[in-house]
């Protein structure tokens, strides 16, 4: 796109040319239409503003050095709809006509595609919702299913820098057993109060605990945790984590360098066992964590004014691979043909 500042874009909406919507209607789904209006027409009574059927996934398109786009892991992102569709009786989307919006949409918003080392990326968001009219508590008879794009910057403006996070007790992101593993709005909503509080506070995130036991760590608001020691990549295993791609990545990536991968459950006293610690998903990549306070217990765990060398290793290792700059053995990306 012509005379555009390209690292004017921070984690934020842009506007662009189109959009892709999918209609559930009838027990089928309809065809794919192109809309270049950033406006969806809601039932009044619609689920997804009154029972909260609601799911959406975050994915990227990478522009390389060799002029190819990449887009990184959608059909993960495709079963990840599914799960969430799944766990709060949706319509499940189609694995291939979930991929062919998803690469419709970036073809007709080619120009808004950011190039090699701007610093951005293309940004693609699939939301799902219940549209059909239903008072009482049931699924909806009709969904909508619409993606748009937009380029975006870092998603933390500290870029790949350490920051501080947060332990607060009195707030929960999701209840055991309820919608943590799925990606739906009411997660991210419930953590509005604690992540608001933080920020007054000084912090980039929360790191929420069990809602249970309030013993062991689950996730950073929007991104999983993870922690290394002793040459080991160790992310917490609960029935109330959203299962991360980017942390799914980063634990094949770390086996690849000959690392171990231990997932299962963290307590907060561990924190105080590692050498790097960071937060991790498709919107930051890796964001490494200087320090986390426990607010609760007056107690710090300090990893570092710098990133370390194991978290910056992961991280340039799974970029390049987005960006076609690293060799990509596991097939992760689907080059777009224009």
């Amino acid at each position: 796109m012509e005379n555009i500042d390209w690292k004017q874009f921070g984690f934020g909406y842009t506007k662009t040319d189109y959009n892709v919507r999918c209609h559930f209607r009838d027990g089928k789904w309809g065809q794919l239409e192109i809309s270049s209006s950033d406006q969806v027409n809601v039932h009044i009574a619609a689920t997804g503003l009154h029972y909260g059927q609601q799911a959406f996934e975050g994915l990227k398109a990478f522009k390389g050095p060799d002029g190819k786009v990449r887009v990184f892991r959608m059909d993960e992102n495709a079963k990840r709809m599914q799960s969430s569709s799944h766990g709060i009786m949706m319509a499940e989307m189609p694995i291939d006509l979930f991929e062919e919006a998803v690469i419709k949409t970036i073809k007709l918003n080619e120009r808004w595609i950011p190039p090699y080392e701007s610093g951005a990326s293309l940004y693609i968001r699939p939301v799902l919702f219940g549209n059909g009219a239903q008072v009482g508590v049931n699924p909806a008879p009709e969904y909508t299913f619409a993606i748009f794009v937009m380029p975006v910057g870092p998603y933390f403006k500290e870029g790949f820098k350490p920051t501080d996070y947060v332990i607060y007790r009195e707030y929960d992101r999701a209840a055991p057993q309820g919608t943590g593993t799925i990606k739906v709005g009411g997660n991210y909503a419930s953590s509005l109060r604690g992540g608001t509080r933080a920020h007054k506070e000084g912090f980039s995130a929360v790191l929420f605990l069990d809602a249970k036991e309030k013993k062991y760590i689950d996730e950073c608001g929007p991104a999983n945790f993870f922690g290394i020691k002793d040459n080991t990549y160790v992310t917490p295993k609960s029935n109330s984590i959203l299962p991360s791609i980017t942390n799914k990545s980063l634990c094949q990536i770390a086996e690849d360098m000959g690392m171990t991968v231990d997932r299962r459950k963290v307590t907060v006293e561990e924190l105080a066992d590692f050498t790097e610690a960071g937060a991790c998903g498709t919107a930051a990549v890796i964001s490494p964590i200087r320090k986390i306070v426990d607010a609760d217990n007056n107690v710090d765990y300090f990893y570092g004014d710098e990133a370390g060398k194991t978290s910056l290793k992961l991280y340039e290792t799974l970029r390049g691979i987005q960006y076609g700059t690293v060799e990509d053995k596991h097939n992760w990306n689907t080059i777009i043909e224009f």
